[in-house]
Protein backbone atom coordinates (compact mmCIF):
# COMPACT_ATOMS: atom_id res chain seq x y z
CA UNK A 1 0.00 0.00 0.00
CA UNK A 2 1.37 3.44 -1.25
CA UNK A 3 1.81 5.83 1.58
CA UNK A 4 0.57 9.59 1.80
CA UNK A 5 2.94 11.73 -0.79
CA UNK A 6 3.52 14.84 1.65
CA UNK A 7 4.07 17.93 -0.85
CA UNK A 8 5.29 21.14 0.66
CA UNK A 9 4.08 24.72 -1.17
CA UNK A 10 6.64 27.59 -0.44
CA UNK A 11 4.89 31.15 -2.29
CA UNK A 12 3.77 34.51 -0.98
CA UNK A 13 0.56 32.91 1.18
CA UNK A 14 -1.19 34.74 3.46
CA UNK A 15 -0.12 37.92 3.17
CA UNK A 16 -3.81 39.50 1.68
CA UNK A 17 -2.98 39.48 -2.23
CA UNK A 18 -6.00 38.52 -3.82
CA UNK A 19 -4.09 37.00 -7.19
CA UNK A 20 -1.81 34.85 -4.45
CA UNK A 21 -4.50 33.48 -2.89
CA UNK A 22 -6.08 32.78 -6.34
CA UNK A 23 -3.46 30.57 -7.13
CA UNK A 24 -3.02 28.78 -4.03
CA UNK A 25 -6.65 27.96 -4.58
CA UNK A 26 -6.73 26.48 -7.78
CA UNK A 27 -3.08 24.74 -7.41
CA UNK A 28 -4.30 22.71 -4.29
CA UNK A 29 -7.85 22.09 -6.09
CA UNK A 30 -6.28 20.74 -9.02
CA UNK A 31 -3.13 18.81 -6.79
CA UNK A 32 -6.15 16.77 -4.92
CA UNK A 33 -8.37 16.58 -8.19
CA UNK A 34 -5.62 15.19 -10.00
CA UNK A 35 -3.21 13.79 -7.83
CA UNK A 36 -4.56 10.80 -5.44
CA UNK A 37 -3.10 10.49 -1.98
CA UNK A 38 -1.54 13.34 -1.60
CA UNK A 39 -1.33 15.67 1.92
CA UNK A 40 -0.37 19.47 1.10
CA UNK A 41 1.65 21.84 3.85
CA UNK A 42 1.46 25.74 3.04
CA UNK A 43 4.38 28.26 4.30
CA UNK A 44 2.26 31.16 5.08
CA UNK A 45 2.34 34.82 6.73
CA UNK A 46 -1.00 33.65 8.14
CA UNK A 47 -0.65 30.24 8.81
CA UNK A 48 -4.10 29.79 10.58
CA UNK A 49 -5.95 31.50 8.13
CA UNK A 50 -4.17 29.75 5.13
CA UNK A 51 -5.15 25.98 6.82
CA UNK A 52 -8.87 26.87 7.52
CA UNK A 53 -9.37 28.44 4.14
CA UNK A 54 -8.34 25.92 2.08
CA UNK A 55 -8.38 22.94 4.11
CA UNK A 56 -4.35 22.28 4.57
CA UNK A 57 -1.67 21.65 6.89
CA UNK A 58 0.32 25.25 7.32
CA UNK A 59 3.40 26.47 9.01
CA UNK A 60 4.48 30.29 9.15
CA UNK A 61 7.01 30.76 6.33
CA UNK A 62 9.10 33.01 8.56
CA UNK A 63 9.97 30.29 11.22
CA UNK A 64 12.37 27.45 11.73
CA UNK A 65 9.54 25.33 11.33
CA UNK A 66 10.06 25.05 7.99
CA UNK A 67 13.06 23.14 7.93
CA UNK A 68 11.13 20.25 9.75
CA UNK A 69 8.41 20.42 6.84
CA UNK A 70 11.09 20.47 4.43
CA UNK A 71 12.04 17.51 5.96
CA UNK A 72 9.57 15.74 6.10
CA UNK A 73 7.86 16.15 2.68
CA UNK A 74 8.52 14.43 -0.38
CA UNK A 75 8.23 17.24 -2.61
CA UNK A 76 8.91 21.01 -2.47
CA UNK A 77 6.50 22.91 -4.95
CA UNK A 78 7.69 26.88 -5.50
CA UNK A 79 5.08 28.89 -7.14
CA UNK A 80 3.41 30.15 -8.62
CA UNK A 81 3.39 34.12 -8.80
CA UNK A 82 6.41 36.24 -9.41
CA UNK A 83 8.63 34.49 -6.38
CA UNK A 84 12.27 34.71 -8.18
CA UNK A 85 12.11 38.37 -9.28
CA UNK A 86 14.23 40.95 -7.29
CA UNK A 87 12.45 44.09 -8.41
CA UNK A 88 9.64 44.46 -5.84
CA UNK A 89 12.63 43.60 -3.08
CA UNK A 90 16.22 42.32 -3.36
CA UNK A 91 16.02 39.98 -0.54
CA UNK A 92 12.70 37.94 -0.85
CA UNK A 93 14.25 36.18 -3.94
CA UNK A 94 16.93 34.52 -1.73
CA UNK A 95 14.34 33.44 0.91
CA UNK A 96 13.00 31.04 -1.79
CA UNK A 97 15.93 30.07 -3.51
CA UNK A 98 16.93 29.43 0.58
CA UNK A 99 14.15 27.43 1.17
CA UNK A 100 15.09 25.19 -2.12
CA UNK A 101 18.48 24.83 -1.10
CA UNK A 102 17.70 23.38 1.89
CA UNK A 103 15.22 20.71 -0.17
CA UNK A 104 18.64 19.87 -1.97
CA UNK A 105 20.04 19.13 1.62
CA UNK A 106 17.59 16.70 2.28
CA UNK A 107 17.61 15.24 -1.43
CA UNK A 108 14.08 16.22 -1.98
CA UNK A 109 12.89 17.29 -5.10
CA UNK A 110 11.67 20.32 -6.13
CA UNK A 111 9.51 21.89 -8.84
CA UNK A 112 8.63 24.89 -9.85
CA UNK A 113 4.58 25.89 -10.29
CA UNK A 114 3.88 27.80 -13.21
CA UNK A 115 6.33 30.72 -11.98
CA UNK A 116 6.72 33.88 -14.16
CA UNK A 117 10.52 34.87 -13.81
CA UNK A 118 12.47 37.67 -13.30
CA UNK A 119 13.18 40.80 -13.71
CA UNK A 120 16.07 39.54 -12.13
CA UNK A 121 18.37 42.80 -11.97
CA UNK A 122 21.49 41.79 -9.65
CA UNK A 123 24.08 39.25 -11.35
CA UNK A 124 24.10 37.53 -8.31
CA UNK A 125 20.64 36.82 -7.75
CA UNK A 126 20.75 35.86 -11.69
CA UNK A 127 24.07 33.50 -11.02
CA UNK A 128 22.31 32.21 -7.48
CA UNK A 129 18.81 31.63 -9.96
CA UNK A 130 20.45 29.90 -12.22
CA UNK A 131 22.38 27.43 -10.22
CA UNK A 132 19.49 26.40 -8.30
CA UNK A 133 17.21 26.00 -10.87
CA UNK A 134 19.86 23.37 -12.86
CA UNK A 135 18.91 20.89 -10.16
CA UNK A 136 15.37 20.93 -9.75
CA UNK A 137 13.40 18.02 -10.85
CA UNK A 138 10.96 20.09 -13.36
CA UNK A 139 10.32 23.53 -14.28
CA UNK A 140 7.29 25.00 -15.59
CA UNK A 141 6.88 28.73 -16.36
CA UNK A 142 3.28 31.05 -17.44
CA UNK A 143 4.96 32.47 -20.07
CA UNK A 144 7.58 32.51 -22.74
CA UNK A 145 9.58 35.47 -21.68
CA UNK A 146 10.22 33.93 -18.42
CA UNK A 147 11.86 30.55 -20.12
CA UNK A 148 13.79 32.80 -22.00
CA UNK A 149 15.09 34.41 -19.00
CA UNK A 150 15.88 31.17 -18.02
CA UNK A 151 18.12 30.37 -21.26
CA UNK A 152 20.07 33.77 -20.91
CA UNK A 153 21.12 33.35 -17.25
CA UNK A 154 22.09 29.72 -17.98
CA UNK A 155 19.00 27.26 -17.09
CA UNK A 156 18.77 25.23 -20.71
CA UNK A 157 16.17 26.15 -22.39
CA UNK A 158 14.67 22.34 -22.85
CA UNK A 159 14.63 22.37 -19.14
CA UNK A 160 11.85 25.27 -18.92
CA UNK A 161 8.39 23.98 -20.05
CA UNK A 162 5.66 27.06 -20.91
CA UNK A 163 2.13 26.88 -19.32
CA UNK A 164 0.38 29.64 -18.10
CA UNK A 165 -0.62 31.34 -15.30
CA UNK A 166 -2.89 28.99 -12.72
CA UNK A 167 -5.24 31.39 -11.93
CA UNK A 168 -6.88 31.39 -15.09
CA UNK A 169 -7.91 27.65 -13.52
CA UNK A 170 -10.24 29.29 -11.30
CA UNK A 171 -14.38 28.64 -11.96
CA UNK A 172 -16.22 31.19 -13.81
CA UNK A 173 -18.55 33.03 -11.21
CA UNK A 174 -22.21 34.07 -11.84
CA UNK A 175 -23.31 37.73 -11.72
CA UNK A 176 -25.72 37.32 -9.15
CA UNK A 177 -23.33 37.56 -6.11
CA UNK A 178 -21.69 40.57 -7.70
CA UNK A 179 -24.66 42.42 -8.31
CA UNK A 180 -25.75 42.35 -4.26
CA UNK A 181 -22.10 42.84 -3.42
CA UNK A 182 -21.91 45.97 -5.83
CA UNK A 183 -25.50 47.23 -4.69
CA UNK A 184 -24.59 47.04 -0.67
CA UNK A 185 -21.13 49.35 -1.57
CA UNK A 186 -23.76 51.65 -3.08
CA UNK A 187 -22.71 51.20 -6.89
CA UNK A 188 -25.36 52.49 -9.38
CA UNK A 189 -25.41 48.76 -10.93
CA UNK A 190 -28.78 49.95 -13.07
CA UNK A 191 -27.46 53.28 -14.09
CA UNK A 192 -27.27 54.43 -17.92
CA UNK A 193 -23.59 54.38 -18.63
CA UNK A 194 -20.82 51.88 -18.97
CA UNK A 195 -19.91 50.29 -15.72
CA UNK A 196 -15.62 50.11 -15.90
CA UNK A 197 -13.26 48.71 -13.01
CA UNK A 198 -9.83 49.79 -12.48
CA UNK A 199 -7.83 47.77 -10.83
CA UNK A 200 -4.33 50.23 -10.31
CA UNK A 201 -0.77 49.54 -8.98
CA UNK A 202 0.81 52.53 -7.52
CA UNK A 203 3.07 53.33 -4.94
CA UNK A 204 3.37 56.65 -5.30
CA UNK A 205 0.16 59.03 -4.83
CA UNK A 206 1.41 62.10 -6.25
CA UNK A 207 3.08 60.72 -9.60
CA UNK A 208 2.15 61.61 -12.85
CA UNK A 209 0.31 58.46 -13.81
CA UNK A 210 -1.61 59.12 -11.03
CA UNK A 211 -2.44 62.78 -12.36
CA UNK A 212 -3.47 61.44 -16.13
CA UNK A 213 -5.38 58.68 -14.33
CA UNK A 214 -7.40 61.18 -12.51
CA UNK A 215 -7.94 62.94 -15.70
CA UNK A 216 -9.09 60.03 -17.87
CA UNK A 217 -11.54 58.95 -15.01
CA UNK A 218 -12.83 62.41 -15.36
CA UNK A 219 -13.49 62.39 -18.99
CA UNK A 220 -14.57 58.80 -18.82
CA UNK A 221 -17.64 60.13 -16.24
CA UNK A 222 -18.19 63.75 -18.26
CA UNK A 223 -18.05 62.48 -21.56
CA UNK A 224 -19.50 58.91 -21.15
CA UNK A 225 -21.80 58.95 -18.18
CA UNK A 226 -19.68 55.41 -17.03
CA UNK A 227 -19.87 54.64 -13.83
CA UNK A 228 -16.87 54.38 -12.06
CA UNK A 229 -15.64 51.26 -9.51
CA UNK A 230 -12.33 50.83 -7.71
CA UNK A 231 -11.14 47.67 -7.14
CA UNK A 232 -7.89 47.28 -4.76
CA UNK A 233 -5.99 43.81 -5.48
CA UNK A 234 -3.97 44.02 -2.83
CA UNK A 235 -5.29 46.14 0.04
CA UNK A 236 -2.22 47.13 1.74
CA UNK A 237 -0.38 48.28 -1.10
CA UNK A 238 -3.83 49.71 -3.28
CA UNK A 239 -5.95 51.51 -0.80
CA UNK A 240 -3.58 54.82 -0.50
CA UNK A 241 -3.60 55.41 -4.27
CA UNK A 242 -7.16 54.53 -4.38
CA UNK A 243 -7.97 57.02 -1.49
CA UNK A 244 -5.97 59.68 -3.39
CA UNK A 245 -8.21 58.99 -6.64
CA UNK A 246 -11.29 59.27 -4.46
CA UNK A 247 -10.23 62.59 -2.87
CA UNK A 248 -9.68 64.37 -6.33
CA UNK A 249 -12.69 62.75 -7.62
CA UNK A 250 -14.64 64.27 -5.45
CA UNK A 251 -17.07 61.36 -4.73
CA UNK A 252 -17.73 60.32 -8.21
CA UNK A 253 -16.35 57.02 -8.24
CA UNK A 254 -16.89 54.28 -5.45
CA UNK A 255 -14.12 51.71 -4.02
CA UNK A 256 -14.31 48.59 -2.91
CA UNK A 257 -13.42 49.33 0.49
CA UNK A 258 -14.94 45.54 2.28
CA UNK A 259 -12.39 42.36 1.63
CA UNK A 260 -14.26 39.49 -0.83
CA UNK A 261 -13.22 35.88 -1.38
CA UNK A 262 -11.93 35.13 -4.71
CA UNK A 263 -15.73 33.92 -7.00
CA UNK A 264 -16.88 37.08 -5.44
CA UNK A 265 -14.14 39.40 -6.35
CA UNK A 266 -14.71 37.32 -9.96
CA UNK A 267 -18.23 38.07 -9.60
CA UNK A 268 -17.95 42.16 -8.99
CA UNK A 269 -15.05 42.15 -12.07
CA UNK A 270 -18.09 39.93 -14.20
CA UNK A 271 -20.47 42.51 -13.38
CA UNK A 272 -18.39 45.41 -15.21
CA UNK A 273 -18.77 46.11 -19.13
CA UNK A 274 -14.51 46.67 -18.92
CA UNK A 275 -12.02 45.98 -16.71
CA UNK A 276 -8.32 49.04 -16.97
CA UNK A 277 -5.95 46.62 -15.23
CA UNK A 278 -2.62 47.35 -14.32
CA UNK A 279 -2.52 44.24 -11.87
CA UNK A 280 -2.18 41.26 -13.70
CA UNK A 281 -4.63 39.17 -11.58
CA UNK A 282 -7.15 41.41 -12.39
CA UNK A 283 -6.72 41.56 -15.99
CA UNK A 284 -6.69 37.29 -15.23
CA UNK A 285 -10.34 37.41 -13.54
CA UNK A 286 -10.86 39.84 -16.42
CA UNK A 287 -10.02 36.89 -19.04
CA UNK A 288 -12.24 34.00 -16.49
CA UNK A 289 -15.40 35.97 -16.71
CA UNK A 290 -14.84 37.34 -20.55
CA UNK A 291 -15.01 41.03 -19.57
CA UNK A 292 -12.92 43.41 -21.92
CA UNK A 293 -10.37 44.58 -20.59
CA UNK A 294 -7.47 47.79 -20.98
CA UNK A 295 -4.03 46.63 -19.91
CA UNK A 296 -1.59 49.48 -18.59
CA UNK A 297 1.70 47.43 -18.02
CA UNK A 298 4.10 47.89 -15.30
CA UNK A 299 6.00 44.69 -15.66
CA UNK A 300 6.79 42.20 -18.67
CA UNK A 301 4.11 40.00 -16.87
CA UNK A 302 1.49 41.87 -17.91
CA UNK A 303 2.87 41.79 -21.10
CA UNK A 304 3.25 38.31 -21.47
CA UNK A 305 -0.61 37.44 -20.42
CA UNK A 306 -1.77 39.84 -22.87
CA UNK A 307 0.44 38.52 -26.16
CA UNK A 308 -1.20 34.92 -24.96
CA UNK A 309 -4.37 36.43 -25.27
CA UNK A 310 -3.62 37.57 -28.74
CA UNK A 311 -3.43 41.28 -27.58
CA UNK A 312 -1.19 44.17 -25.85
CA UNK A 313 -0.83 46.52 -23.08
CA UNK A 314 -2.23 49.97 -23.78
CA UNK A 315 0.63 51.30 -22.49
CA UNK A 316 3.26 51.23 -19.64
CA UNK A 317 2.65 53.00 -16.66
CA UNK A 318 5.45 55.79 -17.15
CA UNK A 319 3.32 56.24 -20.89
CA UNK A 320 0.19 56.34 -19.99
CA UNK A 321 -1.36 59.49 -21.16
CA UNK A 322 -5.59 60.78 -21.27
CA UNK A 323 -5.50 61.05 -24.73
CA UNK A 324 -4.42 57.99 -26.08
CA UNK A 325 -6.44 56.08 -22.75
CA UNK A 326 -9.76 57.86 -24.42
CA UNK A 327 -8.67 56.16 -27.88
CA UNK A 328 -8.44 52.91 -26.87
CA UNK A 329 -11.40 52.73 -24.26
CA UNK A 330 -13.52 53.94 -27.44
CA UNK A 331 -12.53 51.24 -29.73
CA UNK A 332 -12.22 48.25 -26.58
CA UNK A 333 -16.05 49.28 -25.87
CA UNK A 334 -16.87 49.53 -30.15
CA UNK A 335 -15.47 45.89 -30.33
CA UNK A 336 -16.72 44.82 -27.06
CA UNK A 337 -18.36 41.33 -28.11
CA UNK A 338 -15.66 40.00 -30.91
CA UNK A 339 -13.11 40.86 -27.73
CA UNK A 340 -15.40 38.08 -25.56
CA UNK A 341 -15.14 35.23 -28.22
CA UNK A 342 -11.44 35.97 -28.86
CA UNK A 343 -10.50 36.06 -24.92
CA UNK A 344 -12.60 33.02 -24.48
CA UNK A 345 -11.11 31.10 -27.25
CA UNK A 346 -7.57 31.98 -25.68
CA UNK A 347 -8.46 31.06 -22.20
CA UNK A 348 -9.90 27.47 -23.04
CA UNK A 349 -6.47 27.24 -24.52
CA UNK A 350 -4.47 28.58 -22.12
CA UNK A 351 -5.79 25.95 -19.09
CA UNK A 352 -5.29 23.03 -21.14
CA UNK A 353 -1.70 23.53 -20.85
CA UNK A 354 -1.92 23.94 -17.22
CA UNK A 355 -2.45 20.10 -16.99
CA UNK A 356 1.50 19.71 -17.57
CA UNK A 357 1.87 20.54 -13.63
CA UNK A 358 0.09 18.01 -12.07
CA UNK A 359 1.18 15.55 -15.11
CA UNK A 360 4.82 16.20 -14.19
CA UNK A 361 4.39 15.82 -10.81
CA UNK A 362 2.57 12.61 -10.62
CA UNK A 363 5.58 11.14 -12.71
CA UNK A 364 7.61 12.40 -9.85
CA UNK A 365 5.53 10.57 -7.37
CA UNK A 366 5.67 7.29 -9.29
CA UNK A 367 9.50 8.03 -9.71
CA UNK A 368 9.71 8.13 -6.05
CA UNK A 369 7.02 5.21 -5.14
CA UNK A 370 8.87 3.08 -7.40
CA UNK A 371 11.51 3.90 -5.85
CA UNK A 372 10.73 2.77 -2.43
CA UNK A 373 9.25 -0.58 -3.62
CA UNK A 374 12.56 -1.31 -4.65
CA UNK A 375 13.98 -0.91 -1.74
CA UNK A 376 12.20 -3.08 0.08
CA UNK A 377 12.41 -5.54 -2.38
CA UNK A 378 16.23 -5.37 -1.72
CA UNK A 379 15.90 -5.27 2.20
CA UNK A 380 14.03 -8.52 2.07
CA UNK A 381 15.48 -12.05 3.06
CA UNK A 382 16.24 -14.13 0.79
Amino acid sequence: MNRTYRILISGYYGAGNIGDESILTVVVENLRARLSGVEITVLSQSPKATAKKHAVRSVNRRSLAVIGEIRRCDLLISGGGSLLQDITSRKSILYYLAVMWVAFLFRKDVFIYSQGIGPIVSKRNRRLTAWTLRRVAGIVVRDEASAELLSEIGVPREKAIVTADPVLRVKKAGLAAGRAILEREGFDTGGAGPAVGFAVRERRTDSEFVDELCLSIRRLLDETGARVLLIPFHYAEDLPVIEELERRLSGRVLAVKNKYLTEEMLSIIGNMDLLVGVRLHALIYAAVMGTPMIAVSYDPKINSFMHALGMKAMSAVGDFKSDYFMEEFEKTSRNSDAARVRIAERVALLIKKLDTNEEMIGALMARRRGSRGKDRNTDAPA
